[in-house]
């Protein structure tokens, strides 16, 4: 076997046996988009379903449309989730019903490696239990901390604290395949300024047209706990952000300027290799795992809401203790970090080599173009 399938087996094996909790011999459901919806690779669901079988798996597929507004899930795709053991999504819907309650997601996993490249290199392949682990951790820091304060060379500088709020409460249903992100913290008891350069983005909630749009310079978001309170910037920057925040809300019927909550990225080893701007859809969907990157849910009293803001190279301090520093992710200063990355030696190996790519542009940051 070859270093190529044996990634792509060891991939399969920490999708089915460490994140599923699959056994061989059960049933596996691939709901997958179209090939020509360009968003996920076209050959990652067959080889998915090609290693699932080697490993003992009955596996059948449901392709599905794209549908850019999705209001339910199909009558037909939950039967057929029914009556599987475990349905994989390889298709944006699992990602557009991530935060719903209203539905048994018990068997649903939706993979953020969006292709066979990202499936099969150190994001695919580090073992999924550690990161689910060091997620805990994390979650259990920041719903303790008395204070915490985010910084960034363009210009963020917010702080406050997620003190009685419950973990999960507003966490997804479903769950993520590679584990790359903490919960996401309420933004009501926290307040300052959000720097935005490049573009404003959606979250994948629903696809709307234009999904982003153009800033020439760095924006300044105020904000104080969940209302955005002014721009700072260029006046046609400001103008822009004003006006597309209330496009997408005037088609959504929502509150324009509510921001839900925030989170950043745990894996160091999520990669995306080309510049957002050469898709804006698939940069949203895959490149928040990384630590280099920040975002806050905004637009809609809902998580995710409908505009991304995205902050680069975070200094994320928790209690006078810089966790994140200026994008790089210390998983050591947690409490019990160094157990944990003693527990899962490819962890550790992963944080002394993190991937640096997140989709900057040619200067170096977010870029339109």
């Amino acid at each position: 076997m070859g270093d190529d399938a044996k990634r792509a087996r060891a991939a399969v094996e920490n999708l089915l046996f460490k994140c599923a909790g699959a056994r061989p011999g059960q049933s596996l459901l691939i709901v997958h988009e179209n090939q020509s919806e360009n968003f996920y690779g076209e050959d990652l669901h067959n080889l998915i379903a090609n290693q699932a079988k080697m490993l003992g798996f009955v596996v059948e597929f449901y392709p599905i449309a794209f549908d850019p507004e999705v209001k339910a899930i199909p009558d037909d795709l939950a039967k057929a989730s029914e009556l599987a053991d475990h349905t994989v999504f390889m298709a944006r819907l699992g990602d557009q019903v991530r935060f719903q309650s209203n539905t048994n997601f018990a068997n649903w996993i939706i993979t953020y490696a969006i292709d066979c490249e990202m499936l099969t290199s150190d994001f695919g392949v580090n073992d999924y239990r550690g990161f689910e682990a060091l997620k805990t951790l994390v979650n259990m820091i920041m719903l303790q901390a008395d204070r915490i304060h985010v910084t960034c060379d363009a210009g963020s500088n917010f702080s406050g604290q997620a003190k009685n709020f419950e973990a999960g409460t507003s966490d997804v249903t479903i769950k993520r395949f590679p584990m790359s992100i903490f919960a996401p913290l309420p933004n009501s008891n926290f307040e300052g300024v959000i720097a935005q350069n490049g573009f404003l983005v959606g979250t994948g909630s629903n696809y709307y047209k234009p999904y982003a749009c153009a800033l020439q310079n760095t924006l300044l978001i105020e904000f104080s706990g969940n209302k955005i309170t002014g721009f700072q910037g260029d006046a046609a920057d400001i103008i822009t952000a004003k006006n597309h925040y209330r496009f997408v809300a005037k088609k959504y019927g929502i509150d324009p300027f509510y921001i839900h909550s925030w989170h950043a990225g745990i894996h160091p080893s999520c990669s995306f290799n080309e510049p957002a701007s050469t898709s804006f859809e698939r940069w949203s969907g895959a490149a928040f795992g990384n630590p280099r990157l920040l975002h806050f849910h905004s637009c809609g009293k809902y998580p995710p809401g409908e505009i991304s803001l995205n902050i680069v190279d975070p200094t994320i301090s928790v209690d006078g203790e810089k966790i994140w520093d200026r994008g790089v992710f210390h998983p050591e200063r947690l409490p019990s970090g160094k157990e944990l990355m003693s527990e899962f030696p490819s962890l550790a190996r992963a944080f002394k080599n993190p991937a640096k790519n997140i989709g900057l542009g040619m200067d170096g940051r977010l870029s339109f173009v």
